[in-house]
């Protein structure tokens, strides 16, 4: 007989945390496997159904359960694994950093894991080591934008605020437009995925034009309202606001856009002095991150468009309507992760940039 197991109660705080873990991309698959297991003890299932969902023994997820019990979040991350510890002195292993943190070679635009050593007359494989632990990664390169938005800063918060707390019987929509969706078609058939074998498909394409997909992403349920239209003119903008207003009749709607002419200009105004239960709030200039809507472009390229053939620009609207009925069906709430700490830290590097726009 299977030995009872101690429930889990999770708060909100952990839930969310739990619920973080899982979505963001520089997160290991263990432990956002193990984050999952946490929270699908929360909502009441056994070990032996949790096993089932997300693939591991048993004996697993009672070992999961029981360092999470014990230690909290600490308890899901790895403990230090035995091994020989690294024969250099701290001198040379801060060598290593200061180098790889530097200028590369002539002609080079990033270091590598063999060019360092080389240069640094050190193993390869011990240099590795040392770019691990000092989670130095010279092949990553991540890109940022300032925004000179005087107003950057009230912009941001009066947004996440939005997000985090959402005004009572209000639904938070954030609106945008994925524009130039191509119609791509290949010259040959697809190959199709087969054992130590990928898909396969030829590097030579048709285009066959464009669409424009406008999408209004509910934050609560994940839910979005599109359509698939040729152009973003003033009049489709509009039209695609009658459409949302449709979908949530006689609520009170708080929409985050972006500051692009056609949501500003004077159809925008009408159409808002018309609708008195519609708030427009718009992000800072430069800072389409804080859309979340750009969250659900980010899934449609990678899971729809990414290795998507289509005939002809018909065939693409299908498409996309085919992928958002798909989605709505299994999606969840977009929670904001970014914390005060971080906010601040974004705030205060904007304000830097600014004054040094002025003091040049």
């Amino acid at each position: 007989m299977a030995r009872a197991t101690t429930p889990i109660s999770l708060n909100k705080e952990e839930r969310q945390e739990l619920i973080a873990l899982t979505s963001k991309r520089n997160v290991s698959h263990g432990l956002a496997r193990r984050a999952r297991i946490i929270l699908l003890a929360d909502e009441g299932l056994d070990n032996a159904e949790i096993a089932v969902r997300v693939g591991l023994h048993r004996n697993s997820i009672t070992k999961w359960r029981s360092r999470y019990e014990r230690n909290g979040m600490a308890g899901l991350h790895d403990r230090p694994r035995s091994g020989a510890p690294l024969k250099y002195k701290p001198a040379q292993i801060q060598k290593v950093v200061t180098k790889v943190c530097g200028k590369p070679l002539k002609g080079m635009s990033r270091w590598s894991h063999t060019s360092l050593a080389r240069a640094l007359k050190m193993p390869r494989s011990v240099v590795q080591r040392i770019l691990k632990k000092h989670d130095l990664h010279p092949h990553r390169l991540r890109t940022f934008n300032f925004s000179p938005d005087p107003k950057f800063e009230d912009k941001l918060l009066e947004v996440v605020g939005l997000y985090m707390s959402p005004p009572e019987k209000a639904v938070v929509l954030c609106m945008d437009e994925k524009t130039g969706i191509q119609a791509l078609d290949r010259t040959q058939p697809m190959l199709p995925l087969r054992s130590r074998k990928p898909r396969m498909w030829t590097n030579e394409y048709v285009r066959h034009g464009t669409r424009t997909l406008l999408a209004a992403l509910d934050i609560a349920t994940g839910k979005v309202t599109t359509w698939v239209n040729k152009t973003r003119k003033s009049e489709d903008f509009v039209t695609f606001m009658d459409k949302v207003v449709m979908e949530y009749p006689n609520q009170r709607l708080h929409v985050v856009m972006d500051n692009l002419n056609t949501h500003k200009g004077e159809a925008a105004g009408k159409w808002l002095k018309d609708h008195p239960r519609v708030s427009f709030h718009y992000t800072p200039t430069h800072a389409s991150w804080v859309n979340l809507a750009e969250c659900f472009f980010s899934i449609l390229t990678r899971q729809g468009l990414q290795q998507a053939v289509h005939r002809s620009v018909k065939e693409l609207t299908r498409f996309l309507d085919a992928f958002v009925e798909q989605y709505n069906k299994n999606c969840g709430p977009f929670i904001w992760t970014k914390g005060p700490e971080k906010l601040k830290r974004i705030i205060e590097l904007t304000k830097n940039y600014q004054k040094s726009l002025h003091t040049n």
